[in-house]
C-alpha cells in the first residue's frame, strides 16, 4: 500500500502575526491562509462600510521585460496591452487554443518594455511554465513571486487611511492605475485595484518588511474602523461584486465568452491564443452562459449544485453563499443560454430537495461613484 507524501504548505511573511491575532487558518492552494478573524459578517461588513486588510501574499507575480515583452504579451493574453500606458493596469486572462482560461490575471505596465502580472496563488507555476513555453520572443521571464509580499487595503475608508502612511498622490491615482510609492515607511508598488467592489489598494513590498506594515496599517486605520480580513470574507465580497474565481466561474472547459468576459477579448488584435476558436463561438453561439440567482427558498446554493429547469437539470452552481451586506442568499451558475434571461423561475437541488430560486442580474452589489 503506497504512503502519501504530506506536502508542507507554504506560509506568507505574515503567518505568525495571523496566529497572534487568532485568525482561523486553512489551506487554499498550496498556502496556510487566514480564513477568518473575527468573523466572516463582521469582516464583510467592515469592507462594505469602513474598511479591511488582507494578507494576499499568496498571490504569484511574473515579470516580462526585453524589447519584445509586449508582443509576447499579446499572444499569450487576451486583453490589448499595446493600450497601456506606462504605470496603468488592466484585466487580462492567459489563454489556450480553445479559448477558455489558463488564469485571468491584472497586467501593470511599469515601463515600455517592462510588465508585471499578478496571477491566482494557486496558478502560478502552471502560468510561468505556460508563459515560458510560448516564448518565442526577445523578452525575458521571471517568476517573482518570493520577491513581494501584497497587502489590500479595501473599502469606503481606504484611502484616507492610506493617505495617513503614504507619499503617494492618492487623488491622482486612478482607479486601474499604479505608482512607486512610500508607505509607512517601506518603498514598493502601490496600485489602485481590487477584488471586493470597493475602492481600494494594492501594495507589493519586500517580504522582511511585511509585519511593520501591516502593523502600522492597522493602527493607522484604527479610528476608521479598519479590521483585518480573510480569505472567507474576500470570497463573499467577490461574489456580491460577480468577480470571477477561478476554479469556479473560469476553468479549462469554459471560454471567455462563456464566462461573460467577452469585454476582455480584443478581436482587433490580429493573433492571440485563442482567437479563432472565440470568434468561431462568437459566430455560432456559446454552450452555456453565467448568471446570477437569488434563492427565494430556504437555503443556499453551493458549488456544484444541480440547477433544474423544466423539470430537468440544465446547468450547476458555480459559486454561492449568504451575501451579508445584501442580506440574500446569492449564487451564480450555468445554464444554456436559451435559459438565461432575468426573471426566470428555477430551482437549485440542495441535499436531494428542489429549492425555488428565481435568476437576477448581475452584478448583484455595485457601489456608489459619488
Amino acid at each position: 500500500m503506497a504512503t502519501q507524501v504530506k506536502v508542507a504548505l507554504k506560509r506568507t511573511a505574515l503567518n505568525a502575526a495571523h496566529n497572534v491575532a487568532g485568525a482561523k487558518m486553512v489551506e487554499f492552494g498550496g498556502w496556510e491562509m487566514p480564513v477568518e478573524y473575527s468573523g466572516i459578517m463582521q469582516e464583510h461588513l467592515a469592507v462594505r462600510t469602513r474598511a479591511g486588510l488582507f494578507d494576499v501574499s499568496h498571490m504569484g507575480e511574473i515579470e516580462l521585460r526585453g524589447r519584445q515583452a509586449l508582443s509576447l504579451l499579446q499572444y499569450i493574453t487576451s486583453n490589448d496591452a499595446s493600450r497601456l500606458k506606462v504605470c496603468q493596469a488592466q484585466y487580462s486572462a492567459l489563454m489556450y487554443p480553445s479559448g477558455s482560461v489558463v488564469d485571468d490575471c491584472v497586467v501593470h505596465r511599469l515601463g515600455e518594455d517592462h510588465f508585471f502580472l499578478c496571477l491566482n496563488a494557486a496558478n502560478t507555476d502552471k502560468d510561468f511554465d505556460w508563459i515560458v513555453e510560448h516564448n518565442s520572443f526577445d523578452a525575458d521571464v521571471r517568476n517573482v513571486s518570493s520577491d513581494y509580499s501584497q497587502l489590500a487595503l479595501q473599502g469606503p475608508r481606504a484611502a484616507d487611511i492610506l493617505a495617513k502612511v503614504t507619499d503617494a498622490d492618492l487623488a491622482a491615482l486612478k482607479y486601474y492605475w499604479v505608482c512607486r510609492a512610500t508607505c509607512c515607511g517601506v518603498e514598493g508598488w502601490l496600485a489602485r485595484t481590487g477584488y471586493t467592489g470597493e475602492d481600494g489598494f494594492e501594495f507589493y513590498f519586500p517580504p522582511t518588511e511585511s509585519e511593520p506594515v501591516w502593523e502600522k496599517l492597522l493602527a493607522a486605520g484604527k479610528p476608521e474602523g479598519l479590521i483585518p480580513a480573510g480569505l472567507g470574507a474576500r470570497n463573499t465580497l467577490r461574489l456580491e461584486a460577480a468577480y470571477p474565481l477561478y476554479g469556479h466561474e473560469l476553468d479549462e472547459e469554459t471560454t471567455l465568452l462563456e464566462a461573460g468576459l467577452g469585454w476582455i477579448c480584443k478581436f482587433d488584435k490580429e493573433v492571440f491564443i485563442g482567437r479563432e476558436a472565440l470568434l468561431e463561438q462568437k459566430q455560432h453561439g456559446i454552450r452555456k452562459k453565467l448568471v446570477g440567482l437569488e434563492m427565494a427558498g430556504r437555503g443556499i446554493a453551493r458549488d456544484a449544485y444541480p440547477v433544474w429547469i423544466d423539470s430537468r437539470v440544465v446547468g450547476r452552481v458555480s459559486s454561492g453563499s449568504y451575501a451579508p451586506y445584501l442580506k440574500k442568499n446569492i449564487g451564480l451558475a450555468y445554464v444554456p443560454p436559451e435559459y438565461a434571461e432575468t426573471g426566470r423561475e428555477i430551482q437549485v437541488e440542495i441535499r436531494g430537495s428542489r429549492v425555488a430560486a428565481r435568476l437576477a442580474p448581475l452584478p448583484f452589489y455595485r457601489r456608489s461613484r459619488a
